[in-house]
């Protein structure tokens, strides 16, 4: 199958899940057009089985456009400070042992069609059955993910080998003693969840700061802080990955 013949079988497969989004007519698109459908299906399907001809042929179709755009080791780059990295790019691209999701608490993705939440992104990428092990954590646990704390799952195609999740603090109003402990928890939390698996780096993004409305440079003063002291007892390896250039720009003045 060439991608693009991947591509038509999972949006087709995905509208005839639904009688309702059955008047799509995908090979009248362009790529671009079946791409953005294919991933806005992805986005708003809920949590459900697939066939094993289904996955195979997505997982084949999402490791191409992974590696199309670019996969980045950690070993190619260079510490910033002992065991702290700073990478600008796309996260889905990173390959390094965890990458750090944004989540919210349901724990299930972001469920707006084409959302550039990193959410939204790591769900895509990483493809259904990630939505899946995460609805299974939680039908487990019984209620929704409490802010501050962290769960680890499969990262499936992407290049990295897991995907931590943490809820942040979601600041409406002033930033408050308990917004600033609720983040730092998230920071401490997902290191501690990545050495009680074994692994040796991860990769945080800028948690709380996009819809969540956290102040950016407060919250790269926390995760800096967090980590400088985390591994002074550890050997891990931290990469802040930033998409902005303003968020580059603060973690440049705070780190070095």
């Amino acid at each position: 199958m060439t991608q693009s013949e991947r591509r038509l079988y999972l949006i087709k497969e995905l509208l005839a899940e639904s009688s309702r989004l059955r008047h799509y007519e995908p090979e009248t698109m362009s790529n671009q057009e079946q791409k953005d459908l294919l991933r806005s299906l992805m986005n708003i399907r809920m949590p459900a089985p697939v066939s094993d001809e289904f996955i195979r042929i997505q997982d084949e179709y999402l490791k191409t456009e992974l590696s199309d755009k670019g996969i980045t080791g950690i070993e190619s780059l260079t510490p910033i400070e002992k065991g702290i990295y700073l990478w600008q790019g796309d996260i889905t691209t990173l390959k390094c042992d965890a990458i750090v999701n944004a989540a919210n608490s349901q724990l299930l993705g972001c469920f707006h069609p084409l959302h550039n939440c990193i959410d939204n992104c790591i769900h895509t990428y990483s493809g259904i059955q990630l939505r899946n092990n995460c609805n299974e954590l939680m039908l487990k646990q019984g209620y929704e993910e409490p802010t501050g704390q962290a769960k680890i799952t499969p990262a499936y195609n992407l290049p990295c080998k897991f995907v931590i999740h943490t809820v942040g603090p979601i600041v409406n109003a002033n930033l408050t003693d308990e917004h600033r402990n609720l983040l730092k928890s998230c920071y401490f939390s997902c290191l501690k969840c990545a050495e009680e698996n074994g692994l040796i780096s991860i990769a945080f993004c800028c948690i709380s700061t996009g819809v969540f409305g956290y102040p950016q440079r407060d919250a790269a003063e926390i995760a800096v802080n967090t980590v400088r002291e985390y591994i002074k007892q550890s050997d891990i390896k931290v990469i802040f990955n930033v998409f902005k250039d303003e968020d580059r720009i603060i973690y440049e003045n705070l780190l070095g």
